[in-house]
């Protein structure tokens, strides 16, 4: 399989686009804005005081009955499908999405005029590698309820394939596929969301569809058109008149494609699983997919993307040339004997650091901890893990050696194994946020034997020493 590296990429300029709110009915307006590496999808709500921020993160789904809604401290974004995969088919990884209101605008129930203002905004390389998760082994979820089942194979590139059989006469078995994303703009972005007429009645009689007209949502007429339902139906749509088509649906629109139902749910899927937060390398079947077994479905890439990230040793050489020696870290760090814990630096970039501590019985903290069962106290495995991050934090300043990093908070701290005399410890942390004012936000993680030792959550301030 191909280990071809891609790096990370954002829009070169914010762009804006404006309508209404399917559900909502009322008039949005949605700007797209350059983001930096690693920051991914990220929702502003601007109506609300402070600017709330919500992540595209599977986890902060909240509501798949009519799309796709994340919330976050009670600050919701509903129909985040169509936007995230305008995103992911034009193969932009960061960008900060800005609403003033809940909902995206509806435009014409695609994704296409979210790509157009994409790609008028221009993309833009990024000096960081792209994270890419390669499928190694079939990974599947299913509802045996609905009959529904997404899985995910290893493949060269991101494929998906749909499949969808809604049981009625008028749209029954249809599937669409792509075999790598550049097909997105032309064969998938165009194809627009779509309702039975049964559906449609319910979301009328509750008020659920305030937005809606002829233009954006393809109608499947499953029933009989009786003449109080043409009547809310040319109320809601402000027609004099509506009719069925030939095909089954009504009138005022044509088919972009005969199977854009599937390829609509396509659409869907792709716009979901970027709620993994990772880009896949793999090929995508879904069978009858659906926003609630998308998200079942994401929710489990994601932890197992999690847990494999988590465990996933670095591969450095021990013996190689280390980018920082002991007195090159000294240099850097104001810590000295005995308590600088980090022997060597192996990699090192905006984003990341990978160090080593090499562990022996001469560590002072043996003396009482345990004599006679020597362990490295975990706080002490927390401080080295600390002072590694120090390293990539004091490397966004020209001059480091003037500068301090103090402890914040520890988060999510837990220990998966004992260190002990003769252990190389090997740290890995990776930025969870751009460093802004000083603060550095990081994942670290700690191994030792091939194996996870130790993992926390850290967050320092980089602090100008006092002259």
């Amino acid at each position: 399989m191909s280990d071809q590296v891609f790096k990370q990429t954002t829009i070169e300029k914010e762009v804006s686009l404006s309508g209404v709110g399917l559900h909502t009915g009322k008039n949005v307006t949605i700007t797209f804005k350059p983001a930096e590496a690693n920051r991914g999808y990220n929702f502003i709500r601007k109506d609300l005081e402070g600017h709330p921020e919500i992540p595209a993160d599977a986890n902060l789904v909240t509501d798949t009955q009519r799309g796709t809604s994340l919330e976050k401290n009670g600050v919701a974004i509903n129909t985040s499908e169509h936007v995230l995969a305008a995103c992911v088919g034009l193969g932009i990884d960061n960008v900060t999405i800005e609403l003033d209101a809940s909902e995206p605008p509806i435009m014409d129930g695609s994704s296409k005029f979210f790509v157009e203002a994409l790609e008028k905004a221009g993309v833009k390389e990024l000096d960081a590698e792209r994270d890419e998760y390669i499928v190694k082994e079939v990974i599947s979820f299913a509802d045996e309820a609905t009959g529904s089942e997404i899985l995910v194979m290893p493949c060269e590139t991101y494929q998906v394939t749909t499949m969808v059989d809604f049981g009625t006469k008028v749209l029954g078995t249809q599937n669409a596929s792509i075999t790598h994303i550049d097909q997105f703009k032309d064969e998938i972005s165009d194809a627009r969301t779509f309702s039975f007429l049964h559906e449609l009645e319910a979301l009328l009689q509750h008020g659920l569809i305030k937005g809606g007209d002829l233009n954006n949502a393809i109608v499947y007429v499953d029933k009989e058109l009786s003449p109080e339902t043409m009547d809310r139906l040319q109320s809601a749509f402000k027609k004099d008149k509506i009719s069925v088509k030939p095909n089954g649906i009504l009138d005022n629109l044509e088919l972009h494609y005969p199977n854009e139902a599937a390829r609509h749910k396509l659409l869907d899927v792709i716009g979901d699983l970027a709620l993994i937060g990772t880009r896949i390398r793999g090929k995508v079947i879904a069978n009858k997919p659906g926003h609630t077994i998308n998200t079942q479905f994401e929710k489990k890439m994601a932890k197992i993307i999690k847990l494999e990230k988590r465990n996933k040793v670095p591969q450095i050489d021990l013996n190689s040339q280390p980018l920082y020696d002991v007195n090159e870290i000294m240099a850097r760090l104001p810590h000295r004997s005995p308590f600088l814990l980090v022997d060597k630096i192996f990699e090192l970039s905006e984003s990341h650091v990978v160090g080593v501590k090499n562990v022996t019985m001469n560590e002072p903290f043996f003396v009482g901890h345990f004599p006679g069962k020597p362990v490295m106290p975990g706080v002490l495995q927390i401080e080295a893990m600390a002072q590694t991050g120090g390293i990539l934090a004091l490397n966004t300043v020209p001059d480091p050696e003037n500068y301090l990093t103090y402890f914040m908070k520890i988060d999510n701290v837990k220990f998966k194994q004992q260190v002990v005399p003769g252990d190389t410890l090997i740290f890995k942390l990776e930025l969870i946020s751009p460093i802004r004012r000083g603060i550095c936000h990081m994942q670290a993680y700690a191994y030792a034997n091939g194996k996870l030792a130790c993992e926390a959550e850290l967050m320092a301030q980089i602090v100008k020493s006092k002259e």
